[in-house]
């Protein structure tokens, strides 16, 4: 599936928000941006790709696993960064997640749902918790 939004006017940030096994895919940068320390693998979309061909790069360079793309979960200025972020859900399709880029990754965790809140305490996006909520919960 390709998503495709206009990225005119700045940057455009996507998240790759990877589902697996009753639990939700997460990265502990190397240097927080504010007080966000842990976030899905994400980053800049470049020139020429999609939202959803960005997500699944990121995947695989942060957290070295391979996905495929669902759909947009949705988009918004992040209150913590001020950066576009684009979410879209991902199906993992291979790999054992570690922190591929230790650069910009320190660690990766495969978090249940009940765990997101202790390392994400300012709350995820409404789509994305709600998308989470309806995969996760048991």
């Amino acid at each position: 599936m390709e998503l495709r939004l206009s990225t005119t006017g700045g940057g455009l940030i996507a998240g790759a928000v990877i589902v697996d096994a009753g639990r939700v895919l997460l990265i502990r940068r190397t240097a927080p941006a504010g007080s966000l320390l842990w976030t899905f693998p994400s980053g800049k979309v470049e020139t020429g790709e999609s939202i959803g061909q960005a997500a699944v790069r990121e995947a695989l360079e942060e957290a070295g696993v391979t996905a495929e793309v669902l759909s947009l979960l949705g988009e918004r200025v992040h209150p913590v960064t001020g950066w576009r972020v684009a979410y879209v859900a991902c199906r993992l399709l291979s790999g054992e997640a570690w922190a591929a880029s230790p650069r910009e990754v320190a660690e990766v965790a495969w978090v249940r749902l009940g765990g997101i809140s202790r390392l994400v305490p300012g709350g995820l996006f409404g789509p994305v918790q709600r998308y989470l909520e309806e995969r996760l919960a048991h």
